[in-house]
């Protein structure tokens, strides 16, 4: 079971790698490593869980967050509409995107940072990911607002890419060009 003491946190240069892609189809190993990944994202969801192994709760989770330099992420997590998306991904890309830009108005956080960053995080507004899922399909998926925020700040990771590496650093509240704030 994946627990706070296996995050790598900020510091370690894992999280700068752009990570390597996973051969395909994924070994036994690589799937059950995702799989765990992703039952660590809905452990830290539940209350009585969460609290009994001090996990913070998250939405998402990239293989070198927990030390692997693998192309593989995990999301767990409920839009602001209430569509739940909860996937366990290979080799995630982005295929396409939107000019239009959107931010979280309350920032990014992230389980590899332990201290609060202010400041918005411009991200595309939508974007097209495909990917190959947990069962060896393949997915594409379009997302928008906070589904699509989630889904960068994960790949992100996979690119040796922080989210604090996309905050302006002279005004870290200026709002990006082009973007609105997703939560409104």
């Amino acid at each position: 079971m994946i627990t706070m003491k296996d995050i790598i946190r900020e510091g370690n240069p894992i999280l700068q790698q752009v990570a390597k892609e996973v051969p395909i189809p994924p070994s036994d190993e690589d799937k059950q490593t995702l799989q765990e990944m992703l039952t660590f994202l809905k452990n830290s969801q539940d209350e009585e869980i969460a609290e009994k192994y001090q996990l913070r709760a998250g939405v998402g989770l990239a293989a070198p967050q927990i030390g692997l330099s693998k192309r593989m992420i995990a999301v767990h997590f409920q839009d602001f509409n209430e569509v739940e998306y909860s996937y366990g991904l290979f080799n995630p890309k982005i295929v396409s995107h939107s000019i239009a830009k959107t931010y979280l108005s309350s920032g990014e956080g992230c389980l590899s940072v332990d201290r609060e960053v202010p400041g918005y995080v411009p991200r595309y507004q939508k974007i097209t990911v495909k990917a190959l899922d947990l069962n060896e399909n393949e997915v594409k998926l379009k997302l928008k607002g906070f589904a699509a925020i989630v889904f960068q700040h994960e790949i992100d990771h996979l690119n040796g890419v922080m989210f604090y590496d996309h905050i302006n650093k002279q005004d870290p509240f200026q709002v990006p060009e082009n973007a609105k704030a997703c939560d409104q």
